[in-house]
């Protein structure tokens, strides 16, 4: 039994078309359970999910009164009946072949954990959305992502999306961590493989995923990955990836620069030639992508807030760490 788990919240615009690829896997249909679990959905979404449920036995739609992503797998997890246990998003649509190939891998790699590479399509047909998928899927935005920017061989890896689990793991490791409203796959993996597990992405599995259509939202997630990355690596004991700490220096150098140059003038030119740097990888990257200007320049703009986002998130994140002020309901 494959019970497929999928935290649902305002999803009115992706959960028909995310429902209609898993109902059209090509894993045993008498073996499959979908459970989406709902953060109390404002818009069209529970409307949509119930229909399915009255024509799918199959389905079962579930509350998350505390509306966040860890609660919602928590809750999943404990109401399914499957051996294994994958964790989907509305956000993407999955080949047929999805299931059936993670499974599979999950056994013949002996895996604690396997999952596929992210095409990111944009929301719509603006420069903007354009835009931002083109970062989500870049080197230079996304560092050594491999899931993101792509990889030719099944490898070993501290994280993949949408992945596959057999069901005792929740048992030896423990469940999702719901202090964590971003990062918590990050810390789930990392406690994988503090515990000795392996962590596999597969190449031939690519899904669609649908990347945010406004800035503001790119923003605001990249800063709660940043915000929350400090409270992992406590958790942890440890860093996972050194990728994380770069976004970092990057506004730490803004930051504390022009106070610095004044003090010591001599590093103006230095400050400068890697100011100079950063912005010549972001063009070269964008213009990699699209020639046309406004897509370029937009594109560059997003890589500075990716990487701002995520760095002055880090900063806030390790102040309220060493306060003591993690505070789930103020950052949600």
């Amino acid at each position: 039994m494959l019970s497929v788990v999928i935290p649902i919240y305002n999803e009115e615009r992706y959960i028909a078309s995310c429902i209609d690829s898993v109902l059209a896997q090509d894993y045993p249909k008498d073996a499959l359970e979908i459970i989406l679990v709902d953060g109390m959905s404002t818009d069209g979404t529970r409307h949509i999910v119930q229909q399915y449920a009255a024509r799918y036995p199959s389905i079962r739609l579930i509350d998350n009164p505390k509306r966040i992503a860890p609660c919602a797998m928590n809750i999943g997890i404990r109401a399914s009946r499957g051996d294994i246990i994958v964790r989907l998003d509305a956000h993407v649509i999955f080949p047929n072949n999805y299931l059936s190939q993670l499974v599979t891998h999950l056994h013949d790699l002996h895996a604690d954990n396997v999952g596929g590479l992210c095409r990111t399509l944009p929301a719509s047909d603006t420069i903007v959305a354009q835009s931002i998928a083109a970062v989500l899927s870049s080197k230079f935005g996304m560092g050594n992502s491999h899931f993101r920017v792509g990889t030719s061989k099944v490898m070993e890896v501290d994280t993949v999306p949408f992945g596959c689990f057999h069901r005792d793991l929740f048992d030896r490791i423990g469940y999702f961590d719901e202090e964590l409203i971003r990062n918590q796959d990050d810390e789930f993996n990392g406690r994988i493989i503090k515990h000795g597990g392996h962590i596999y992405l597969l190449p031939h599995l690519v899904v669609d995923y649908f990347a945010r259509d406004k800035v503001s939202k790119v923003y605001a997630m990249f800063y709660q990955y940043g915000l929350f990355k400090p409270l992992v690596n406590k958790k942890l004991g440890s860093p996972a990836t050194i990728r994380q700490f770069f976004p970092l220096c990057f506004v730490l150098m803004l930051l504390l620069g022009i106070p610095v140059v004044i003090l010591l003038p001599f590093l103006l030119y230095p400050l400068l030639g890697v100011i100079g740097l950063y912005l010549l990888l972001s063009f070269l990257s964008s213009v990699s992508s699209s020639r046309h200007p406004l897509r370029v320049l937009c594109q560059m703009w997003i890589y500075f807030v990716v990487h701002f986002g995520y760095g002055w998130g880090y900063l806030v994140g390790l102040y309220k760490l060493l306060e003591g002020s993690y505070n789930v309901k103020a950052n949600r």
